[in-house]
């Protein structure tokens, strides 16, 4: 019985271009007529997308699957970490909640986790014609090789053939790929049927002598080199490592102070690509603006801990004084949960129980709770009457006087249209549950008229071009019909 074709893309380390360039032969190939598939059995990540039956993947698999042209799928990504400390995460199966659990303690669970994973790739298999499936960090970690299921415990598990990775703009590629045979098992190093060189920048031919120092050292197939592709800061991001300090030159400046555990990240996305707005990105020990317009919250996987690194920055007494000259105030999710009265989680499920004091800019409370809600939504941002769309993805319920003033009114699958967030009494300060929100066009459009600025931007239909072009630069420099050979010999 013959498989469906399948080929891994594994990377010398961690942030090497593995997530993008999956996403452009997703496009490619969905371009020449194929049922294509992402999958990433494995990742790390805080940024999570949301599927249509409530479940939660990783941001790069949402973007690949966009470039399939097909809807989200919780087993595109089966298991999702999303760090909640620096040794501890909550862990995602199959988009449900799992538990969450120390690194050391997890490292004696993942094994566990395996045919839950090799389900969700069978499922996938039965749907495609091929199948692209991504590694997490690099196989050359070999002290993390016990028990793996993101790199080559997973290859080996499916019996699929891999390509590697490696970048160039980070310097010394070739080590790194050489060095990453070197530390390989040989039935490791034979399943690697091929290499790449990501993010040159210049004439491509002066690696030439580079590609064969590589091919000679390891005996792989050199695959191609992938020219430096400019619009790739236009595609969501993944890793908050990837965000970048500021953006625009518009005449409306949004400050977004960095916290810790900033999660959903992407919700700034749309903000950034608007030729109107200056989106400044605040990282630690720098204060907030005394001009901004706007301070945005953004959402935090640990809102308590993020909390308190907000106010150790001294960003509290900032915000404090950016209220006073009038400036307004935004909080998404987390950031929402922060611009309360008080925050409590009474089980102790971000550290410690107790009640610590919020920010104090709208009169509400919220209580931690162990369910999560994680839904699409549409409905009307409330004070503009703009359609809206977007997700929910949180644990915790706040109420309070200024929930009587909702920010919107919102509607699932299935249940009841509800209000949703708050707004102050003096109209400066507002926050909402909803993810996404500025991705939608309409909401984007009628909320930054609010400052006097005009929006053009077709968000999502940039980004599908972007995916175009994407497609287009790899059609030129990456050998995809021996790609097509690799995956169909698996």
């Amino acid at each position: 019985m013959s498989r469906t074709p399948a080929v891994m893309v594994q990377g010398t380390g961690s942030n090497v271009g593995k997530s993008l360039i999956v996403a452009g032969l997703c496009r490619l190939l969905a371009n020449r007529g194929m049922a294509v598939r992402p999958f990433k059995p494995q990742n790390m990540s805080n940024n999570a997308a949301v599927t249509a039956d409530g479940g939660e993947i990783g941001r790069a698999q949402a973007l690949q699957a966009m470039g399939c042209r097909v809807p989200l799928s919780v087993h595109m990504n089966p298991v999702l970490l999303k760090p909640e400390t620096d040794t501890g995460a909550q862990i995602i199966v199959q988009g449900k909640r799992f538990g969450t659990m120390r690194a050391r303690e997890y490292g004696k669970q993942k094994a566990e986790l395996l045919p839950r994973v090799l389900e969700s790739f069978s499922r996938l298999e039965a749907e495609c014609d091929i199948l692209l499936v991504e590694g997490a960090g690099s196989p050359a970690e070999i002290n993390l090789r016990a028990g793996d299921i993101a790199n080559m415990g997973f290859a080996e598990a499916a019996d699929l053939p891999v390509i590697l990775c490696g970048d160039i703009d980070r310097g010394g590629v070739i080590a790194s790929v050489v060095g990453t045979h070197a530390v390989l098992e040989p039935s490791e190093q034979d399943r690697i049927k091929g290499f790449f060189i990501n993010r040159f920048r210049g004439d491509v031919s002066l690696f030439d002598d580079g590609m064969r120092e590589i091919e000679a050292r390891t005996g792989w197939a050199g695959l191609g080199v992938i020219p430096w592709f400019a619009d790739a800061n236009k595609l969501p991001a993944e890793d908050a490592l990837d965000l970048s300090h500021g953006q625009g030159d518009g005449s409306i400046r949004i400050a977004v102070p960095v916290i810790s555990r900033i999660a959903n990240f992407d919700d700034l996305d749309p903000l950034r690509m608007e030729p109107g707005v200056t989106l400044e990105l605040i990282g630690p020990g720098t204060p907030l603006p005394g001009d901004a317009d706007m301070v945005l919250l953004p959402g935090s996987k640990s809102t308590i801990g993020d909390l308190a690194f907000f106010k150790e920055q001294g960003w509290d007494i900032d915000l404090k004084a950016h209220h006073r000259r009038g400036g307004h105030i935004l909080g998404v999710c987390g950031g929402y949960q922060m611009l309360g009265k008080t925050i409590s989680d009474p089980d102790g499920i971000e550290g410690t129980p107790g009640t610590v004091e919020g920010l104090g800019y709208l009169d509400v409370d919220t209580v931690l709770t162990p369910d999560k809600s994680v839904v699409e939504a549409d409905g009307t941002h409330i004070p503009t009457g703009a359609p809206v769309s977007g997700y929910e993805i949180h644990i915790g319920r706040t109420h309070g006087p200024d929930s009587a003033s909702p920010l919107m009114h919102l509607q699932s699958l299935n249940s009841p249209a509800r209000p949703d967030g708050a707004i102050s009494a003096d109209g400066r300060v507002c926050g909402t549950y909803l993810h996404g929100l500025f991705t939608d066009d309409r909401f984007r459009k009628a909320f930054l008229a609010g400052f006097g600025t005009v929006s053009d931007l077709a968000y999502s239909r940039r980004i599908d071009t972007v995916l175009d072009d994407l497609a287009a630069h790899l059609e030129t420099a990456f050998d995809v019909e021996a790609l097509m050979r690799i995956a169909e010999n698996r």
